[in-house]
This record gives C-alpha cells, sequence and structure tokens, in this order.
C-alpha cells in the first residue's frame, strides 16, 4: 500500500534527482579535450556566365554575394569557414591556364565576418568553370582533424575542363574516407548541369538543389552551415576483408566501407552470451548501374556455418539497398558452463550482386555503410519478456472478453426494449 509519507518521499527523491541533471557537472580529470569545431568550405563559382542578369532583376553574380554576406552573419561561432572559388582571376582563352583558376579567397577557420565580406566583395565574373580542381583545392583546404567537413559548391554550369570529371573527383574523395560532404547548388540549372551536380552530391552523400531566386540561395547555404554545426553520427571508415580470419573486429557503432562490383567483404563481431547482434547494411549505387542487383548480409561462425541472413533485391528503382539481420545469443545456462568461451566470434559476410555498364567506372567500389549494434537479449525468464508477449496476450484476452461483456450487454438491453414496446 503507497502511504502518504511514502509518496511524498518519492516525489522528493524525483525533484531531487532532476535537480542534479540539471546542475552544471564540473570538468573531471582525464576527461576527453572537446571535440575539434566542424568545417565548412564555400566554393562559388565566379565564370563568366555569372553575369547574367536572370535572379531576381539582377546579375547571379550579385545574388550569391548577397545571399553570402547575409549567410556570414549567421554562421555559429563553432563553425570554422573558408571561401574557395573558381574562374575568378583568367580572362584569357587558353584552357590548361583556365583549368587551374581556382584558389581559397578566405581561409578555413573561426570567421572574422567583415574581413570575409569584403573578399566577396572583390569578386568579378571571369573565366572558365574547374569544378574538377576546385573540388580537389577544398578538400586540401579542409583536410586535418576528425569533425564535420562539408563543402558547398554554387555554380550556375556544368565543369568547363574535362577530361576532369567532378562526379570522379568526389567518388575519389569519398574513397578516401575522410567523411567529407560535397552540397551542391545550381542556379538556374539547365540538364546537364543537373546530372553533373546531383552525381557529385550523391558521390559523397551530399544534397543537391535547384535555386531560382536569391532567398532560396541564401536559406539553402544557411540551412547546409547550421547543419554542419549540429551533425548526425559519423560513420567510422574501416575495410573489410576477403576472409573471416582476415576481417577486422566491430564494436557496437556505425562504419563506412567501399566494396567492389560483385565482391565479399567480411567483418568480426564478439557477441557475449546472453546479447542479441543487430546488424544492418546499405550499398548505395553513386553512378549508372544495371536493373537487378541485390545485397546480402551473412552471420555465420568461424567455421562457417551459417546463423542467419538478410538479403534484399531490386529493380533499378532505388540508389540505395539495404538488408538486415538479429542473431539473439542464449545465455549461459548454468554454472556447468562457466568454463566455456565467453564470448563468439561471429563473422559477418557484405556481399553484392551490382553491375555496370561497360562504359562506367567501376573503381572506387560502391559506398557501404554498415551498422553493429549489441543489446540484452531476450530472456524468457525474466519479467521484461513476460510484459513483452505475454502483455501482448493478456491485452488480447481483455479485448475478448470486453467485446462479449459489450455483445450480452447490448443483447440485454435489446430484448428489454422489445419488451416494453410490447407492453405498451
Amino acid at each position: 500500500m503507497i502511504t502518504r509519507k511514502r509518496l511524498a518521499a518519492g516525489v522528493c527523491g524525483l525533484l531531487a534527482a532532476i535537480a542534479v541533471g540539471l546542475l552544471p557537472t564540473p570538468a573531471v580529470a582525464g576527461e576527453p579535450a572537446a571535440k575539434s569545431s566542424p568545417k565548412v568550405e564555400l566554393t562559388l563559382d565566379v565564370s563568366g556566365s555569372m553575369r547574367a542578369r536572370d535572379i531576381d532583376g539582377q546579375s547571379r553574380m550579385a545574388a550569391a554575394k548577397q545571399a553570402f554576406n547575409e549567410v556570414l552573419d549567421a554562421v555559429p561561432d563553432d563553425v570554422q569557414l573558408g571561401i574557395r572559388t573558381l574562374g575568378a582571376n583568367y580572362r584569357g582563352e587558353d584552357r590548361k591556364v583556365g583549368c587551374k583558376d581556382t584558389r581559397q579567397l578566405y581561409p578555413v577557420g573561426p570567421l572574422d565576418r567583415t574581413e570575409a565580406k569584403t573578399a566577396v566583395a572583390t569578386l568579378a565574373p571571369t573565366g572558365w568553370t574547374p569544378i574538377g580542381p576546385a573540388l580537389l583545392g577544398a578538400a586540401d583546404d579542409l583536410k586535418g582533424g576528425d569533425a564535420t567537413r562539408r563543402i558547398v559548391l554554387i555554380t550556375d554550369g556544368e565543369d568547363t575542363c574535362a577530361p576532369l570529371d567532378p562526379c570522379q573527383v568526389a567518388r575519389d574523395i569519398a574513397a578516401k574516407g575522410i567523411h567529407l560532404t560535397v552540397d551542391t547548388l545550381g542556379l538556374l540549372p539547365d540538364a546537364k548541369t543537373r546530372n553533373q551536380l546531383s552525381c557529385i552530391a550523391e558521390a559523397t552523400g551530399g544534397t543537391y538543389t535547384s535555386v531560382q531566386h536569391t532567398k532560396e540561395l541564401r536559406d539553402r547555404v544557411h540551412q547546409l552551415v547550421d547543419r554542419a554545426a549540429r551533425p548526425v553520427a559519423t560513420p567510422k571508415p574501416t575495410e573489410g576483408a576477403q576472409q573471416c580470419a582476415d576481417a577486422p573486429e566491430l564494436k557496437a557503432g556505425l562504419y563506412s566501407d567501399r566494396e567492389k562490383f560483385a565482391e565479399h567483404r567480411w567483418y568480426r563481431v564478439a557477441v557475449r552470451p546472453g546479447q542479441e547482434l543487430r546488424a544492418s547494411v546499405s550499398v548505395g549505387a553513386d553512378r549508372a548501374v544495371n536493373n537487378d542487383y541485390g545485397v546480402l548480409l551473412r552471420a555465420s561462425t568461424v567455421h562457417g556455418r551459417e546463423i542467419v541472413r538478410g538479403a534484399e533485391a531490386g529493380d533499378g528503382r532505388t540508389d540505395v539497398i539495404s538488408s538486415g539481420l538479429r542473431y539473439p545469443k542464449p545465455p549461459l545456462a548454468s554454472s556447468d558452463d562457466a568454463d566455456k568461451p565467453a564470448t563468439e566470434t561471429v563473422c559477418l559476410q557484405v556481399s553484392n550482386s551490382f553491375s555496370a555498364p561497360a562504359s562506367v567506372k567501376t573503381d572506387p567500389g560502391l559506398p557501404v555503410e554498415l551498422t553493429v549494434d549489441l543489446v540484452d537479449g531476450p530472456d524468457e525468464a525474466s519479467d521484461a519478456a513476460f510484459f513483452g508477449l505475454g502483455h501482448g496476450w493478456w491485452y488480447l484476452i481483455a479485448l475478448v472478453l470486453t467485446g462479449l461483456a459489450a455483445g450480452l450487454l447490448w443483447g440485454w438491453i435489446s430484448r428489454w426494449r422489445v419488451t416494453v414496446w410490447r407492453t405498451n
């Protein structure tokens, strides 16, 4: 029985716990150092086509400058921001020279808003559109550290410096496993520009946006910079092996890898008695692939005996395909099992059946994202298990009884109404 004293004590304890949680905790010696600040580099096309006056009655360059100034005012204090240009300096017709025309206008670091705005104000539409070299330069500007890194590319046209394919450059950047995302924005883009910018974004896990107005440009750039300051979980790079014996051992977490077309890769996970292994994998088609493909995630013992598998097939309608599996390892049955190994090594095999047309480069491989989680497995003897499935049965029984009682009551009321009607 709950007395008033016990209730009051419980409430006081709850309030005390909340107060402790809200109070700032002092730093403890030995705590890890604060994470480094996220980095963003705005990469702006300053080629001759930016002179066109078709965005809200002003030139594309003027719209970009206006958007930049407003974004710079709102950059979070913990974001290190830089600015790179392409096509801003060389006015000649020499392709070799024009395709090297990219430079860092403002270095990546703590933002001096006045200095950055002054640098942007000096820009005038000039030359070529070397997107590939600009991406390489921006990636170099952002190197170092383990914080979120993002390139925001703004252009009104496709790259003019073939054969260096900017989409392939983006794939090469992604294949390095440095978790650098490229978001692209196209100013009044044509079909070729849309395709190229979409490819660049998809290769690095970024986004593509078509922009028609100054406000759209400002809002989208601001959103991307703000997203860098509040990142989602970043996958850890890993490299699967050709066989389980050589595979890396993964803890619970999110991992990224690259897998060749129609390749098998192996990873290992240590599962303790009473734990449940939950794993999922996603493979992205970051380039043109043939229809009909699939992905397999298979768990087996170190001796090759299959434990469980998950598989999924696609038909070309999606560019990401995923599968998952669950493996609950039973707890030790008794103290007599104490001499048995405490953990079991589970081999995870990731396979894909992608293929591509002969004209498509297959190197680097396809991006793979692998999630591994280890949780306490279900215990049939525990109250938790009883109030899981058991609770569901009780709900079902309660609903049946309620329905039966309601039916009997309604039948009695109906018979009573008929009797009263006949009496009158």
